[in-house]
């Protein structure tokens, strides 16, 4: 039996490209595994969302999140738990003994942190130390894969590097990570979803940009959501094809296009190569944009919140049962109990 797990920030409202590109994804991992009997662990990782700024109230914006899997159809039964990090305190506590095991050279060469603090006179400490208590989310529960992104990889392997180490010195108290070429395999993608920025296509869609029409967010109505696909950056080339590297716009309508309606990329672009009239092309992309959306707000709106505190409860007893024991193992092999 396996263990996966996964979690998504809940800093604010998702965009389409972290829909597309991550939740929807890990509904289908999970949906597939738990039918299967493995572990399908599913948090809110709250205690890593206050190293930056939080938009709006966090414990609203956890439920909210919480709702966006069960929209997105994530199946529940007794092999997928859902917990908030925060409310599971051994993750602070196992962060601290990794924290311990760790380096300052080699936090200090996560590339996350050199991006986060780049140009700046100080940053909070938890920006410089959060991959102490990624690593402590996932060797709490012997979680075997990780879906992630490429930009979270160097994490894996610092978990892997931290675990191999305090078992050397200490016994075979953790399970060690697949990986990072196991869990791209695991993850049956040859490559990352990235959706693009709709103005600037050669970033990823963010949803920390401040220019609107670069992003779509998923509480955008449908109308707003088709307006902004309708202005997309593409060239002036004049002729449908396919190429992130020269035609970056034109790329991301098609592989959007592809995404929301569940379609191999080829055969999308195989239907519109050579097609001179891009706005066309436009109003296919937003009309498949507006109805994912105008589907996905309605499954939302069904779920309430006492549902989310439900499960949450459940998950919660389950999470702390797991990571205690865990938590005790590595402090008894520390003569800490």
């Amino acid at each position: 039996m396996k263990t996966i797990l996964t979690g998504i920030r809940a800093n604010s409202v998702l965009t389409l490209g972290n829909y597309l590109g991550a939740l929807l994804p890990i509904v289908r991992l999970s949906n597939k595994y738990s039918r299967e009997g493995d572990n399908i662990n599913i948090f809110v990782p709250d205690l890593h969302s206050i190293i930056s700024e939080v938009e709006g109230d966090l414990a609203e914006n956890t439920i909210r999140t919480l709702k966006y899997y069960l929209a997105a159809g994530l199946i529940i039964n007794e092999n997928v738990h859902i917990y908030r990090q925060s409310r599971v305190p051994a993750h602070a506590e196992l962060c601290w003994i990794l924290n311990c095991t760790a380096t300052m050279g080699e936090m200090s060469r996560m590339t996350q942190y050199k991006e986060k603090s780049e140009g700046k006179a100080s940053c909070n400490v938890g920006i410089f130390d959060y991959p102490a208590l990624m690593a402590a989310d996932i060797l709490l529960y012997s979680a075997n894969y990780v879906p992630l992104g490429e930009d979270q990889f160097q994490h894996i392997e610092l978990t892997r590097n931290l675990a191999e180490r305090f078992n050397h010195k200490y016994g075979e108290i953790f399970v060690i990570p697949e990986d990072t070429k196991a869990q791209v395999e695991f993850m049956g993608v040859s490559k990352p979803i990235r959706v693009r920025d709709l103005v600037n296509p050669e970033k990823k869609m963010s949803k920390s940009n401040l220019a609107e029409n670069s992003k779509i967010m998923l509480d955008d109505t449908p109308e707003k959501a088709a307006k902004k696909i309708m202005s997309a950056t593409t060239d002036s080339l004049g002729a449908v094809d396919f190429d992130f590297e020269t035609r970056p716009g034109i790329s991301n309508l098609l592989y959007i296009e592809a995404l929301v309606n569940d379609t191999p990329l080829e055969t999308v672009v195989e239907k519109w190569r050579g097609e001179s009239k891009y706005g066309e092309l436009k109003k296919q992309v937003a009309a498949s944009v507006s109805g994912l959306l105008s589907d996905f707000q309605a499954r939302l709106e069904r779920i309430s919140d006492a549902e989310v505190l439900d499960l949450l409860e459940k998950g919660e007893k389950y999470a702390n049962e797991v990571a205690n024991k865990k938590l005790h193992e590595a402090q008894k092999a520390l003569h800490l109990r």
